[in-house]
């Protein structure tokens, strides 16, 4: 079966996953994608483990087959490109170009919890896009940097300083949703030991913010 089969194929079965009430919410949430199936996320994990597991049948190789998924206007096909995309094998160019298109908070937080985060550049990208002037590459960015926190991954203080200017510029200002993310970035980098811990709490002060 070919690449273009494949999306076909792929795309029928969201139809099995319909859920008319998470899609409704969605809208009044403001999430308005051209097509929006209202496919849960661990329906869609699940797919995204199955196409993995199969890949080896298929002759279409995995980035193809991601990059075919993330042309598609739905909600379901973008997210699963996520899902799918060997981070790897995602040139620095790709990454860019999908940055550029994503269009709601729904898929900037998907790509940096399935990708991003698990890109060989992912730092570097993190820092370029909390410097932006975007809502969607900072809510990107604090995400990104969020989980390599988590993975107890650590800067130089040149990056310490950019991040926490970056991180306050975010938190008193900026969309709800990039603030809520530059927080829980800053909390998270105070949890890789006392000495980030102070830092954070002292940098926060400077705004008349507590760290918890």
């Amino acid at each position: 079966m070919d690449c273009e089969a494949r999306i076909k194929e792929i795309k029928q079965s969201f139809r099995l996953m319909m859920d008319g009430a998470v899609a409704k919410s969605m809208r009044e949430k403001g999430m308005d994608y051209s097509l929006n199936w209202g496919a849960t996320l661990p329906r869609l994990r699940q797919m995204a483990d199955e196409i993995v597991s199969s890949e080896s049948q298929h002759p279409s190789p995995l980035y193809t087959l991601a990059i075919a998924l993330w042309k598609e206007n739905v909600r379901e096909c973008k997210i699963l490109a996520t899902m799918i995309m060997p981070p790897e094998e995602m040139p620095a160019e790709v990454c860019d170009i999908w940055m550029e298109q994503i269009a709601s908070q729904e898929i900037a937080e998907q790509a940096a919890f399935n990708l991003w985060q698990h890109l060989p550049y992912a730092p570097e990208k993190a820092f370029q896009w909390i410097a932006s002037d975007n809502d969607m590459q900072q809510l990107c960015g604090f995400h990104t940097l969020t989980r390599l926190f988590m993975q107890n991954r650590e800067m130089n203080e040149r990056g310490i300083n950019e991040f926490l200017d970056q991180a306050l510029a975010a938190v008193s200002g900026g969309s709800m949703a990039v603030r809520k993310a530059a927080m829980q970035s800053i909390r998270r980098f105070a949890e890789l030991g006392l000495v980030y811990e102070r830092m954070a709490k002292s940098s926060l002060k400077t705004i008349n913010l507590e760290l918890f």
